[in-house]
C-alpha cells in the first residue's frame, strides 16, 4: 500500500474548525495527544532549568551522606 505525504498550511481557525467536526472519540485522542506534548515541553524546561557545571556527583553524595547523618541522629534522639 502507497502512502503519500502531503503538506498544506492551516492558520488556527481552519485548524480548529476540523477538530469541531472530530467524532467526540477522536477529539479526546487529540486532546491525550495535545496534552501530552505540552507535559513533555514543560518537562524538558524544568529539566533543562536543573542543568549545572557547579554541581558534581561528589557534592551530591556529600549533602546526602549529611542529611542521612542527621535524620539518624534525630531517631537516635527519641
Amino acid at each position: 500500500m502507497e502512502t503519500n505525504a502531503y503538506k498544506i498550511s492551516l492558520n488556527y481557525n481552519q485548524v480548529l474548525e476540523l477538530v469541531k467536526q472530530l467524532p467526540k472519540k477522536d477529539k479526546a485522542r487529540l486532546s491525550k495527544e495535545l496534552a501530552k506534548d505540552a507535559i513533555d515541553v514543560r518537562l524538558t524546561r524544568l529539566l533543562n532549568s536543573f542543568l549545572t557545571d557547579e554541581l558534581t556527583e561528589e557534592i551530591i553524595t556529600e549533602e546526602v551522606e549529611n542529611v542521612r547523618a542527621e535524620i539518624y541522629a534525630k531517631k537516635k534522639e527519641n
